[in-house]
């Protein structure tokens, strides 16, 4: 019998809280859910059972598969945050021009570092939506922010399962304030085990001429492209990089929305 491709697990400290609590999670993304028995190895399931594994403990939320496990973490986008609310201003923010009340679809959610940061700056009564293709980082980045503490002056990052190619369709026009993509533009650098977890399992497919057009026409005001600063990929795209720190490896670009018809 062939592997399942993911799964749900408790972590070894097994109770019955955490077992209902990993059960809500396989049934809230319809995975499957394997009773693990107290102190018992995944090593052994990984490739048999199930080629990857999302494991709901204590300490969060993590995917495992054969060569490594990657865990959420608010990471630099903590540290963002806490610049924020400090009055220090945050580049994304800037170039899309961030405001209390705005929406904003980020088409490529991956860690949800942006994501986070527009939830703060839109605040409790914005709405910013993350599109994930991937479904294992899907459930591990939305099971995460669901535990993140975000406080009462951020709004909620609503995270959804879909290529975000053909969601955009789907949209009706002027949808969003902002529409962001942040795809895997340039020759990936040697990184952490962790993050080499991230890249098997993330999204590699370029940003199209024609996506870019389906943002620009659900967008009311701008398109905000991510990337990197030593390539011509937003040039590419017909885009100029925004003026940036001279120290800074990240090179944004945005484009207006398209004309209302």
């Amino acid at each position: 019998m062939s592997p399942v491709p993911l799964a749900v697990t408790t972590s070894t400290k097994v109770d019955d809280v955490q077992i209902q609590e990993a059960r809500t999670v396989a049934e809230r993304w319809g995975l499957p859910f394997m009773r693990r028995r107290a102190k018992e190895g995944i090593a052994s399931w990984l490739g048999t059972k199930t080629e990857a594994l999302i494991v709901v403990g204590g300490d969060g939320v993590t995917l495992w598969e054969p060569e490594g496990s990657f865990g959420f973490a608010a990471g630099m986008a903590h540290l963002r945050r806490m610049r924020l609310r400090a009055g220090e201003p945050d580049t994304f923010v800037k170039v899309a021009e961030l405001r209390p009340g705005n929406s904003v679809l980020d088409c490529t959610l991956g860690l949800g570092q942006d994501a986070l940061v527009a939830a703060l700056a839109v605040g409790p009564s914005g709405k910013v939506v993350g599109l994930e293709k991937s479904l294992a980082l899907c459930v591990v980045v939305a099971e995460g922010l669901r535990r993140y503490e975000r406080g009462e002056d951020s709004c909620a990052v609503d995270v959804l399962h879909a290529d975000a190619h053909e969601y955009l369709k789907t949209l009706p026009s002027k949808s969003f304030d902002v529409v962001f993509f942040d795809p895997m533009f340039a020759k990936p650098k040697k990184a952490q085990p962790a993050f080499e977890v991230l890249r098997r399992f993330a999204e590699h497919a370029p940003l199209t001429p024609e996506a870019l057009e389906e943002g620009r026409r659900v967008a009311r005001r701008w398109v905000v492209v991510k990337g990197a600063r030593y390539t011509d990929d937003l040039r590419k795209l017909g885009l100029t990089p925004e003026p940036i720190s001279r120290f800074s490896d990240v090179a944004w670009g945005r484009v207006a929305a398209a004309p209302r018809r």
